[in-house]
């Protein structure tokens, strides 16, 4: 019975150092993205490198928008982007197929790299959707 009161209080406490380690996390990401490094560093606080949103990638990019906005982590005005968006792409069907992929939260940047929305916490979804918005935002 000792055993298991002090797992329990090892898994406690270990809980609650990461749910702190975590809020310190997203105060510097939050700190991150409103400085001038912008969403390239939410990535590399995480360990990786936000994929880059271009005019090649336009499509994907109101795809996750759409993503975002269906999901709640983005409101009103990223519909008017994703809308802005797909206006310039339509009939490319490159474009049209990155669309796809990003309404399914696959962030597939001109660089190469991939993000995959759905292994994100809520929290860095929010954070992630923020980026591409602010991204796509120079791109209409």
């Amino acid at each position: 019975m000792r055993f298991r009161t002090a797992m329990i209080s090892i898994a406690l406490v270990a809980a609650s150092v990461s749910a702190s380690a975590q809020s310190d996390l997203l105060g510097k990401l939050k700190d991150q993205m409103s400085s001038s490094g912008g969403g390239a560093a939410l990535g590399e606080n995480l360990g990786f490198k936000m994929p880059a949103i271009g005019s090649s990638t336009m499509g994907n990019a109101a795809g996750v928008l759409q993503y975002c906005v269906k999901n709640n982590y983005l409101g009103g005005d990223a519909a008017s982007v994703k809308d802005k968006l797909l206006a310039r792409i339509t009939g490319q069907k490159q474009q049209e197929t990155g669309f796809a992929s990003g309404a399914k939260g696959l962030l597939k940047g001109g660089d190469g790299k991939t993000l995959n929305f759905k292994m994100l916490s809520s929290k860095v979804k929010e954070k992630a959707c923020d980026y591409v918005l602010k991204n796509a935002s120079s791109l209409v």
